[in-house]
């Protein structure tokens, strides 16, 4: 058994104590993948276990580097090992490396934050990032999570889906984030159509106040769409009247990067 193990009985012949010790970490990692960020208390909830579980369980995943802990706040986020593990051991490993150089000259470009997202389920996950050069940007990491139906890389990725796949992933009644998140499945729809013609997603505030993005495909050897480049910034700075012109420069980059994973752009 290990020192993990709430429910250490002495019988090293039933290996139960250090399966639900693994099983606890990785609940962890996906706890701080959904919420970003979380406290030892916080996390000891999510796990249903006492705090000084969760805080021996953290501790050894923070001595590995799988989370880290924020300075001076006490909270606890993904750490460098899990980006780590990404890179090496994703299929999408080529698509990190092609794209973090080019993200960074385009962050630059712009004066925005950009992220290359993947489509895990109902959700748009953040694999590259690549922050912009002012100090006011926006809170995102590698690893992020975020509900595909109310971000411009979601909703572009979502426009690959067939009208059966897209009911499945988002279901009945999407969860509204802010005010102007598209709940209404019928208008979901209809923007993604729109979508698919323009060749561009954008998201105005429907994942977060203040925050908007714009979003582009990038393809593979095949010209299936397998992420989304995204740009990102407040919203006072990143207005619905820079969203074409940003959304040009993005799509530039998203051809260089879909070129070298084999995509002949026209």
């Amino acid at each position: 058994m290990t020192e993990l193990d709430d429910n250490s009985n002495g019988d090293r012949s039933r290996p139960s104590g250090a399966v639900q010790s693994v099983d606890r970490a990785l609940a962890v990692l996906e706890i701080l993948a959904r919420l970003g960020t979380a406290g030892v208390t916080e996390i000891a909830d999510e796990l249903g276990v006492h705090k000084s579980t969760a805080s021996r369980l953290v501790a050894v995943l923070d001595s590995r580097g799988y989370v880290a802990q924020l300075k001076n706040r006490g909270k606890f986020q993904l750490g460098n090992s899990i980006v780590r593990l990404a890179r090496t051991a994703s299929p999408d490993g080529d698509l990190v490396r092609q794209s973090q150089e080019l993200c960074a000259e385009l962050a630059e470009t712009v004066g925005e934050s950009v992220n290359v997202s993947i489509l895990d389920g109902n959700r748009s996950v953040s694999i590259v990032k690549a922050d912009g050069p002012s100090g006011v940007g926006t809170n995102t990491w590698v690893g992020q999570s975020s509900p595909a139906h109310a971000t411009a890389s979601g909703k572009l990725l979502l426009t690959e889906l067939s009208d059966s796949e897209l009911a499945e992933r988002v279901g009945e009644t999407p969860i509204a984030l802010t005010e102007k998140t598209l709940t209404d499945v019928p208008a979901l729809v209809e923007s993604l159509k729109t979508i698919r013609e323009r060749g561009w997603a954008e998201s105005e505030e429907e994942l977060e106040l203040g925050l908007n993005a714009v979003s582009v495909p990038i393809r593979d050897y095949t010209s299936k769409m397998i992420a989304a480049l995204s740009v990102s910034g407040p919203a006072y700075r990143l207005l619905p009247e820079r969203f074409e012109d940003v959304a040009r420069a993005a799509l530039d980059t998203s051809q260089q990067i879909s070129s070298r994973l084999g995509y002949a752009v026209s």
